[in-house]
Order: C-alpha cells, then sequence, then structure tokens
C-alpha cells in the first residue's frame, strides 16, 4: 500500500475523478457491445462537446469569483448567427466575420463586465437579462431561417490532424506526433518536480516517479492509438487541438500570472483582496469580458461542425458548461476550482451523453442522470466540508490555491481608487 501511496502521490483520493472517468468509459463500452472506446466514437465525443469544455474554461473563473454566467448559450448561438449572416447574405470574407464576431463577443462581454464591476448588479441578474437579450436578438435577427455557414469553417468545428509521411506505424502520424509531445512533457515535468522535492529535502523516491512516467506513458499512448487508428481521414479532432491549447493557457493564466491570483483572492474574500490592493472591479470586468469572448469562439466553431446556423443554437448550453464546472470541483461560495478539474468534470459528462446514447437511453433518462451526477458532485463537496475534510478538488487535483497547505501568493499592490493602500494607524505607535 506504501508503494502505491508513493507511485500515486501519497494521496490516492487526488486520482478519484480521473478513475470515475476511466471506469465510466469502461463500463459504458461493456454495457454498449464495445461501441464506446472506438476511434470514430471518442473523435466525436471531443469534437461534439468541445464548445462545451471551451466555455468550462471561462465558467470556471466567472464561478471563482463568486458570480455565474447564464448567458453564455444565447451568446454563443447569436454570434454564430452573426458569422453566417455577415458571409451568407453580406457577402464578407468569412475571416473578418469570423473576427466580427469574436469582436462581438468581446463587447458583449464588456456589457456584463460593465453592469457587474461598474453598477454593482450581481451576475446572476446581469447575465439572466443578457440570456433573454441575446436570444431574442438571436430569434429576431434570424427569423427562424437556417443559414449555410462557411465552409472554411468546418475544418476547425470538425476537421482532423492531417496525415503525412510513410504510415509505417499504421497511425495518423500528426496523432501520433502529438502522443509523442505529451509524453515528452510530462516527463520532463515529473523529473523537474521531482528535482524540486529533492531540492527541498522531501522523499521522491526514483523508482516512483519512473513508474508514474510509465503509467501515464501507457495512458497516453493508448489515447494516441485510440484516436489515430481510425479509418482513413480520420485522427486527432482539430477542435480538440484549439481546446488543448486554451487549456494549456488558462492553466497558465490561473495558476502563475498576477491576474489569476487577484480572481482566486477575490472569490475567497472580495473585502480583503480589496484592501491588499487588488482591483476588484477590473478583475470582475475583465473574467465577464473573457467569458462572452470564448463563449462567441465556442459558436463559431460550432457552426463549422453543423454546417450551418440556427435559432435553436445554444439551447440549454449554459447547464451543461455549469455542471461542468462545479462535477469538477469548482465551489458554489467561490475561490476554488482548476483548469484541469474543470476538464475532467466535462469530459465526465461527455461521456456520459454518448454512454447513454449508445445504450439507447431516451433524453429526458439521460438528463435526470445528468442531474443526478452533478447533485451528488455537489453534495460529497458540500458533505466533506462540514467534516472537516478538505474539500473533493484539493484532493482531486492535488490542492487549490485556497485549500492546500500553501498559502495564497500575496497579489501585487494596484494603486487604484477602489482598492485603497491600507495606511498605518499613528495612534499604534
Amino acid at each position: 500500500m506504501k508503494a502505491i501511496k508513493q507511485v500515486l502521490g501519497n494521496n490516492l483520493q487526488q486520482y478519484t475523478m480521473i478513475l470515475a472517468l476511466v471506469v465510466l468509459a469502461v463500463g459504458f463500452d461493456i454495457m454498449s457491445g464495445h461501441r464506446m472506446l472506438t476511434p470514430a466514437n471518442m473523435q466525436s465525443v471531443i469534437s461534439g462537446n468541445a464548445y462545451v469544455l471551451i466555455m468550462a474554461l471561462g465558467m470556471l473563473m466567472v464561478i471563482v469569483i463568486g458570480q455565474i454566467d447564464l448567458s453564455v448559450g444565447s451568446v454563443a448561438g447569436f454570434v454564430g448567427y452573426v458569422v453566417a449572416w455577415l458571409v451568407a447574405s453580406h457577402g464578407l470574407n468569412w475571416m473578418v466575420a469570423v473576427l466580427g464576431g469574436l469582436v462581438l463577443g468581446v463587447l458583449i462581454g464588456a456589457w456584463h463586465g460593465f453592469w457587474l464591476a461598474k453598477v454593482g448588479i450581481p451576475g446572476f441578474i446581469t447575465t439572466l437579462a443578457g440570456m433573454m437579450i441575446f436570444r431574442g436578438l438571436l430569434t429576431w435577427l434570424s427569423s427562424s431561417i437556417t443559414l449555410q455557414a462557411p465552409k472554411e469553417l468546418s475544418f476547425f468545428g470538425a476537421g482532423y490532424l492531417p496525415e503525412w509521411g510513410p504510415a509505417f506505424t499504421g497511425m495518423n502520424n500528426s496523432t501520433l506526433l502529438l502522443g509523442l509531445l505529451g509524453i515528452a512533457w510530462y516527463v520532463f515535468h515529473e523529473l523537474g518536480r521531482r528535482k524540486q522535492a529533492v531540492r527541498r529535502g522531501h522523499e521522491a523516491p526514483l523508482w516512483a516517479s519512473i513508474a508514474r512516467i510509465v503509467l501515464v506513458s501507457v495512458v497516453i499512448g493508448y489515447v494516441t492509438w485510440l484516436f489515430g487508428s481510425g479509418h482513413a481521414g480520420t485522427s486527432f479532432p482539430i477542435p480538440g487541438v484549439i481546446l488543448l491549447v486554451l487549456a494549456i493557457i488558462y492553466h497558465v493564466m490561473t495558476e502563475r500570472t498576477r491576474f489569476g491570483r487577484h480572481v482566486y483572492a477575490v472569490g475567497g474574500n472580495k473585502a480583503a483582496a480589496g484592501l491588499s490592493g487588488v482591483n476588484v472591479q477590473r478583475t470582475y470586468f475583465l473574467v465577464m469580458l473573457n467569458m462572452s469572448f470564448l463563449a462567441a469562439l465556442a459558436g463559431i466553431l460550432y457552426i463549422g461542425r453543423a454546417n450551418g446556423a440556427a435559432a435553436a443554437d445554444g439551447v440549454g448550453w449554459e447547464l451543461d458548461v455549469i455542471a461542468a464546472v462545479f462535477i469538477g470541483g469548482a465551489a458554489v461560495s467561490g475561490g476554488i476550482g482548476t483548469v484541469v478539474g474543470s476538464m475532467i468534470g466535462g469530459l465526465v459528462m461527455a461521456v456520459l451523453n454518448s454512454g447513454l446514447m449508445l445504450m439507447g437511453v431516451s433524453a429526458g433518462q439521460t438528463q435526470v442522470t445528468k442531474g443526478l451526477v452533478l447533485l451528488a458532485a455537489v453534495a460529497f463537496d458540500v458533505w466533506n466540508k462540514t467534516q472537516g475534510r478538505p474539500s473533493i478538488i484539493g484532493r482531486l487535483t492535488g490542492g487549490s490555491k485556497l485549500t492546500d497547505d500553501k498559502p495564497v501568493p500575496a497579489a501585487p499592490v494596484d494603486q487604484t481608487p477602489e482598492a485603497p493602500a491600507v495606511q498605518a494607524d499613528p495612534a499604534a505607535n
């Protein structure tokens, strides 16, 4: 048992969500007659849910600051339709239309951010109004007419990594290269982490690091084979590549940048963050702006996959996005959550959708199941806290900024009207 704990980082609980994801996938594969873990189905799972996972990256930060955004589905549907409308009805170049759609997403985010940060209307009310406004604008603009999406967007919404070089491996070489890069990155990361642990005087046996490297390499290798061994012309989906790049960027942003520290500080204690020099209004504004930008990007990718834009696009998306973040371990009260956890939560939802569909479960029963999974995940988190135990996200992802043993990094002081520097009391001397 000690050896297993050393291999898994002395914390078996941190792999609970990943193990649950694996068990779900394998279980559905068995129950569906081995139709789950096939190249075609897994490619469909990634490309068909990438837009939800992309929006989950933004929703994570919204929830961490203690807010909620109910407008993401309506914003995604509205921006996607506007892009198709600019090309189909006005003959605009597709790249200009896409750029215009992203700018529109930024403007919508600025609108939400203004009402939240400057006026002080809670995000729930602000985005509830936004959901109504942009759903109404979409219905008004579309007149229930479906438009053809620019054909160039099909590559970004439903394309695959290209094939090149000799096919001596029997796999797509681009997917193979992506898998090898993933393994190389993990080896570098694991050896670097062990070196730091040894420098601090912690126990870090070399054999345990090698065992982790072998275990993760086997998993990445299997996933690489699964995505790269499909029929000719298929490989790892382009939406998945976009998602991977964004996940890396947002992981670094939330973990390593001053803005990321400000987001968690505001979510943990807004008043204390303001007294520490964090510009709370600016943090609110930028988080809401970022959320609508990612919703716009998701809407554009979706119309590329669907080859068209319709008035019904985006309906109910906000529910899947919010559920993915909470299943991934974010706290309802804010201040807690990680990019990795949100991505795992989103994949759990995606595997649930795909597995239940393969088993012939009705849409209504699928919604009931997803609701019960969400309720169970949050209830388990609340129960752990009432028992004085760490939050589930701290266990699943190795600790969060506000729950592990490390103190929250001090935020640099921003001398702004909203966050005045704390003056010493002369009487105290």
